[in-house]
């Protein structure tokens, strides 16, 4: 059976967008394609992959299974391509990596890439989105790595993250008091998320803790300062969420996204290493390598 990288693309946008519509933007192709490419790809594996009915899509077991293949795939696809290509991937690549996904798979691939492509200088920022954003619009970044805001439809989307607010297990906040945050600088997404959500359910806060790091708002929160919030999926696992029995209002999703610098997007070595973002998992566990 032949899987088409194509094909394995537009199913990776569809697992990871719950949408046919939102793949086919993110993939810059019609509808009807993206639902040719889902068909070809079960054609082939033999397999129902993609459940779709007039309200909502889902994954099939087999296409849950497929995700994993799919990825692996496409990562030996572009170091194949990569190493036997008239020019390998040469020179340097500025990264800016949201401070939080230290906590996802993401430093692994990057071990990855550099072990793979030898000749590609990383230089690697890691900071806030808001302030990595502004870095890729003056040309101070080829690839930015993280959250975008919820008006802005630029990059690559990777995955759509429900936040939620976290706390103790022993959380408790008096109604009549301003409620108690734990927040990064300004810019800052998800303090913009968290305070726009509290004005719009009328109940005042007050900040109590700024960290320029998540290390430092999951130390603060975990010492009781006060309550943040965080990406689900990167919950630690000596917080909690915490929600309406809290008085707490819902904080909607944020956007896990790879944006590029028009200025440097057709650089080989910044095309190697968005090529091998898009086609690796964030949410796998890095592996011990010892001593590190």
């Amino acid at each position: 059976m032949l899987f088409e990288p194509s094909q394995l693309e537009t199913f990776l946008a569809v697992a990871q967008t719950r949408s046919f519509t939102q793949a086919a933007r993110t993939r810059g192709i019609g509808q009807p394609t993206v639902s040719q490419h889902v068909r070809k790809l079960e054609t082939a594996a033999g397999r129902q992959l993609v459940h779709r009915d007039t309200h909502s899509v889902s994954l099939t077991p087999d296409g849950e299974a497929m995700i994993g293949f799919a990825r692996s795939i496409l990562r030996a696809h572009e170091q194949a391509s990569a190493y036997f290509s008239s020019e390998r991937p040469t020179g340097r690549v500025r990264l800016g990596m949201s401070d939080d996904l230290a906590l996802t798979g993401l430093p692994q691939i990057l071990y990855d890439f550099g072990r793979d492509h030898p000749l590609v200088e990383l230089e690697l920022t890691v900071d806030q989105s808001g302030t990595l954003h502004r870095r890729l619009e003056n040309d101070r970044l080829d690839l930015f790595l993280g959250k975008r805001v919820d008006d802005d439809q630029r990059g690559t989307l990777l995955s759509r993250e429900r936040l939620v607010w976290v706390g103790t297990p022993g959380t408790s906040l008096d109604p009549a008091k301003p409620v108690p945050l734990v927040v990064y600088p300004n810019p800052s997404i998800s303090r913009t998320q968290m305070q726009k959500a509290l004005e719009r359910a009328a109940r005042p806060w007050r900040n109590v803790c700024i960290c320029r790091g998540v290390n430092g708002l999951i130390a603060a929160v975990s010492a009781g300062i006060g309550v943040s919030s965080i990406a689900k999926s990167l919950m630690p696992a000596n917080l909690v969420a915490l929600g309406p029995e809290h008085g707490l209002p819902e904080l909607g999703s944020v956007d896990l996204v790879l944006m590029s610098n028009p200025r440097s997007e057709a650089k080989s070595s910044v095309k190697a290493l968005a090529a091998t973002v898009l086609a690796s998992d964030l949410s796998r566990v890095p592996q011990s390598r010892g001593g590190r």
